[in-house]
């Protein structure tokens, strides 16, 4: 009896041992990252947006995706000009994708110059009828100009006509989740079923900034020409504001007045969007509003940086005791100024990991609330490989396993 006892002491001072945090992986505090110090005025109450004359905007973070405020946003609106976004979009994916490429010789055919040319009522490059010019010159003279046959010439060269370019565009909008958009065309005149919604095409905009930089960079753009003629950017915020650097602009009867800009200053960048504005001058003006009032009163914060360890937890069975835990992409939140100490994470992880475990695997949660709200979350990964070990530690890891669990 007394080895027995002997033999059960020293399994459950084992089993203590080896087990060390296997049974204290619920709902846990994660670390949370130093506040930045706040400003006497950050604890003062958020003001509403400012008022905005149309009939949708938003205002959206671009690190996170966050609608920061809005109206109307999922309410479809003709998107106009600002279709061109998607446009340049799908030229960026075939360029990237070896398919066409800047010095390509394109043609302004007959039926992108009739349709879209001088004689339309709507924006035009200027490219001469019957004659080529350089795909880069040709995609300048869309965004800059926003000329209608230069898109459509565009089109035509990249998927033989306008309609299977539209296809395309759809297919992309589908992709980057843009649930209540319809594309009939490359240039944005109107169209029974052409349409999209502010929250979709920030979507897009955000899109273009991130996976095609370059692409994006022609918004910024002042002035272009073509031939004798020289035309100005009809986005007005590139002159008004230093930190604006894109997007574009769209307007025709029943689009209204539209606008979607962005603009960065230090590490924040955000995107506005406006539809059916009034005016040229009022949707520029409602657009720098919502700018000045996003960039005043709120911020975005990296709480986390991929593949740096939040938690060390123990393994089972594996060749290795214990693994790290982390999260494989930032872990971005944006929020009000002077609420960053008020966060609250938590990480949320299975009583027991066994091995094998894959780099990258998804073991957890790691969930962020601010006021009893979730305001971010993100899987917990492991952040190394921890194969199967052998015959014997099993075995032995085994025994401890089912001696806890009594």
């Amino acid at each position: 009896m007394k080895a027995h006892a002997a033999r059960v002491a020293l399994l459950a001072a084992v089993s203590a041992a080896t087990l060390g945090l296997a049974f204290a992986q619920d709902p846990a505090p994660a670390p949370t990252p130093a506040a930045p110090a706040a400003a006497l005025s950050d604890q003062l109450p958020v003001p509403d947006a400012p008022a905005v004359t149309g009939t949708a905007w938003l205002l959206m973070d671009y690190a996170t995706g966050q609608v920061l405020a809005g109206e109307n946003v999922d309410e479809r609106v003709e998107p106009a000009s600002i279709t061109k976004v998607m446009t340049s979009y799908v030229i960026a994916a075939e360029m990237a994708a070896g398919k066409i490429s800047n010095d390509d010789d394109v043609m302004m055919t007959v039926n992108a110059w009739r349709t879209g040319g001088a004689g339309t009522d709507g924006s035009y490059s200027g490219f001469e009828v019957n004659k080529t010019a350089k795909l880069l010159e040709m995609e300048k003279g869309m965004t800059v100009q926003s000329g209608n046959d230069a898109a459509i010439a565009l089109a035509e060269h990249i998927a033989g006509s306008e309609e299977a370019f539209a296809s395309l565009m759809n297919a992309h909008a589908a992709r980057l989740g843009m649930k209540d958009t319809h594309f009939e065309n490359a240039t944005g005149l109107s169209g029974p079923e052409h349409y999209s919604t502010a929250r979709d095409l920030a979507t897009l905009g955000r899109a273009l900034a991130r996976d095609f930089p370059e692409h994006y960079a022609y918004n910024a753009i002042k002035e272009f020409t073509v031939g004798p003629i020289t035309q100005r950017n009809r986005n007005v915020l590139l002159w008004r504001d230093k930190s604006v650097d894109g997007i574009k602009t769209g307007h025709h009867s029943g689009a209204g007045y539209c606008l979607m800009a962005s603009a960065k200053r230090g590490d924040q960048r955000l995107i506005s969007v406006v539809m059916g504005s009034t005016s040229e001058s009022q949707r520029a003006t409602d657009s720098q509003a919502l700018l000045n009032w996003g960039f005043r009163f709120f911020e975005t914060h990296e709480l986390y940086t991929p593949g740096e360890p939040m938690a060390t937890q123990k393994v089972w069975k594996g060749e290795a005791n214990e693994i790290g835990l982390g999260v494989a992409q930032p872990l971005l939140v944006s929020m009000q100024r002077g609420q960053y100490a008020r966060l609250q994470p938590s990480m949320d992880v299975p009583r027991t990991l066994v091995a094998p475990l894959a780099k990258g695997q998804a073991v957890g949660k790691v969930r962020v609330m601010l006021d009893g709200k979730l305001v971010a979350e993100a899987p917990l990964v492991a952040l190394a490989d921890v194969p199967e070990a052998g015959f014997f530690k099993r075995l032995w890891h085994e025994l401890l396993m089912w001696w806890q669990s009594l």
